[in-house]
C-alpha cells in the first residue's frame, strides 16, 4: 500500500490532472516523503498559487494555503515568519512561479528563507491556455507562439542558485524514485531549497507541437540522462515537425548544496529550533 494514501483528501477526488499529465507523479512522490517524514501534517503547510500543479496541495490533508497568481512564496514568506517551527513547502508551476512570481522566487532564494520550493516545469502555462512560458524551449509553439518561440528559456536551476539558495536540485517524473530522494533532501535541508521537476502537458505543449500521448512525453524526458537514455533501446527522440529536437541534455540529482545562516536564524527567531528535522 503506498505509505502516503491516507494523506490524501478523498472528498477532493477524482482530481482535475488531465489523462498522461506528470503532475499525478509528482504527487504521489511528494505525500510518500510527508508521510515518512512526518508524525503529523500538523507540522507541515503547504502553499500554492495558481495552476495544475498549484492546485496539488488541495488534495493534501494538511495546512494548505491557495493563493493568489505568482504569490505563493510571498504568502509562504509571511507564514514561515510568524509559524517558524512549521515545515513549510511551496508548491508552483514555471508560469506561476518563475513568470508571474519571478521576482518573488529570486528573493526568498537571496533570504534564504528556510522552505522547500518544488517548482513543476511542463514549459507551458498549463491551466490558464497554453501560452508561453520563461521554460518554453525554442522554436515550441504554444497558443502565443503560433509561429514558433523565438525566446531563449531559463535554466530556473541555475538562475535560483545565482540568486542565493543554498539547495538546488531537479528531477523527472519519469524517475520517481530519484525524485522522492531529491524530495526528502530539500525538506530536510536548512535554508531556502529549490527543486526543478520536469513533468509534461499533454493537452497544450504536447499536443500543439505534435509530440504524442502522455508515454511519449513521458520516456522523452530520460534523453536528460544519459545513464537512462542508454537502455531506452529505440525509443525514437522527440522532435518537432521542422526537426528540431524538443528535448535538452540538463543535468539531474543535486544540483548545488552548501551551508549559511537562515533568514529566521539571523532574527533569531523563537520556536524555530522546533522544526521537525
Amino acid at each position: 500500500m503506498n505509505p502516503g494514501k491516507q494523506l490524501l483528501r478523498q472528498d477532493m477526488m477524482p482530481h482535475i490532472l488531465c489523462p498522461g499529465c506528470g503532475h499525478g507523479i509528482v504527487l504521489n512522490t511528494l505525500v510518500r516523503v510527508l508521510a515518512k517524514r512526518f508524525t503529523s501534517m500538523d507540522q507541515v503547510a503547504l502553499v500554492a498559487g495558481i495552476g495544475c500543479s498549484s492546485r496539488i496541495v488541495g488534495y493534501i490533508d494538511a495546512n494548505t494555503l491557495h493563493t493568489t497568481h505568482g504569490r505563493a512564496l510571498s504568502f509562504a514568506t509571511g507564514l514561515k515568519l510568524s509559524r517558524p517551527e512549521l515545515t513549510v513547502i511551496v508548491i508552483t508551476g514555471d508560469g506561476d512561479g518563475l513568470g508571474i512570481g519571478g521576482n518573488h522566487l529570486i528573493h526568498a532564494a537571496r533570504r534564504n528563507l528556510d522552505l522547500t520550493c518544488i517548482l513543476f516545469n511542463n514549459e507551458t502555462y498549463g491551466m490558464t491556455g497554453g501560452q508561453l512560458a520563461p521554460t518554453t524551449v525554442l522554436r515550441a509553439f504554444t497558443t502565443t507562439t503560433p509561429y514558433g518561440n523565438k525566446e531563449k528559456s531559463f535554466d530556473a536551476a541555475e538562475l535560483v542558485k545565482a540568486a542565493g539558495a543554498t539547495f538546488v536540485g531537479r528531477g523527472q517524473a519519469y524517475r520517481p524514485d530519484l525524485l522522492e530522494e531529491l524530495i526528502d533532501r530539500a525538506i530536510a535541508h536548512r535554508g531556502f531549497s529549490f527543486l526543478d521537476v520536469m513533468t509534461d502537458c499533454t493537452e497544450y505543449f504536447g499536443r500543439k507541437n505534435a509530440l504524442g500521448g502522455g508515454s511519449d512525453l513521458l520516456f522523452s524526458q530520460a534523453r536528460g540522462e544519459e545513464a537512462i537514455a542508454q537502455g531506452l533501446g529505440e525509443w525514437p527522440e522527440l522532435r518537432d515537425p521542422d526537426g528540431f529536437p524538443i528535448r535538452e541534455t540538463v543535468p539531474m540529482g543535486v544540483l548545488h548544496e552548501v551551508n549559511r545562516p537562515t533568514l529566521e536564524e539571523m532574527m533569531g527567531l523563537a520556536g524555530y529550533d522546533a522544526r521537525e528535522e
